[in-house]
């Protein structure tokens, strides 16, 4: 397997633990099930926390060097790489709300991981155009996740 697909695997396997685990949390915090805003505070201590302990490893081995701003791109790396903390934490506080305010995982779970990728699609293609055009088949991808949302959306459990 190549080193890539092994670390869109693990992150498929995180993610998609992701909101049962955030659910359960939010339920656990006593007075039952209000523990949203808690939650939330705990997910972005374990950001912190990791982030923390990755880049002190980072920095121990030298594996990549401790300099925030390039000669050459400027701030560039700290302004893209905080905006796309901030979406990343408004998605998890949007997933937190959603939870909340009766949504289900057997429900969030497949609305936001086929939403997202749509989204994620028209951005990065808008954003690094591809040389060659992609082929009917990626497009009818995109499509089906598409249509899987809306058969869910449809026919959610209650």
């Amino acid at each position: 397997m190549k080193s890539w697909l092994a670390f869109v695997v693990l992150t498929v396997l995180c993610w998609g633990a992701y909101v049962p685990v955030l659910h359960q949390g939010q339920g656990a915090f006593l007075p039952k099930g209000q523990g949203a805003l808690r939650a939330f505070l705990f997910v972005g201590l374990a950001y912190f926390l990791l982030a923390g302990v990755i880049l002190l490893y980072l920095w121990g081995t030298r594996a990549e060097p401790l300099e925030f701003v390039s000669a050459t791109t400027g701030w560039q790396g700290v302004k893209f790489s905080t905006i796309a903390g901030v979406l990343g934490a408004v998605g998890a506080l949007g997933i937190v709300f959603a939870l909340k305010n009766g949504g289900r995982p057997t429900s969030v779970v497949p609305l936001v991981f086929s939403g997202a990728p749509i989204v994620g699609t028209i951005v990065g293609m808008i954003w690094h155009r591809p040389v060659n055009a992609p082929n009917l088949w990626y497009y009818a991808g995109i499509l089906l996740a598409a249509t899987g949302a809306g058969l869910v959306l449809a026919n959610r459990p209650s």
